[in-house]
């Protein structure tokens, strides 16, 4: 299995990662994110500590997950209802 050993930069610092080929756009992506973050964070609150900004931006990226996690699990309830309503109406057809 073959792993790339790459540099990220992240509020000014480089980071030194191994990562799988197919992982690589994803990690870079995320890096890139967590810099615009940090920018907008900068500006937006005029916040020049990077050890605030760095817990800012994970604070948020967490409530972020959350709120996603919570989306598909509203999701897949939908869909578990509807799939027993269909189930519900099958049976009541047979009988």
């Amino acid at each position: 299995m073959d792993i790339l050993s790459i540099k990220i930069k992240i509020a000014d610092r480089e980071y030194p990662m191994k990562v799988k080929p197919e992982d690589e756009e994803r990690v870079r992506k995320a890096g890139k994110k967590i810099n615009e973050r940090l920018r907008s964070y900068r500006e937006q609150f005029g916040i020049n500590d990077n050890q605030d900004l760095l817990a800012m931006v994970a604070f948020d990226s967490l409530v972020d997950k959350l709120e996603m996690e919570d989306k598909q699990l509203s999701a897949d309830d939908s869909a578990t209802i509807e799939r027993i309503e269909h189930l519900n109406k099958l049976i009541s057809k047979s009988l």
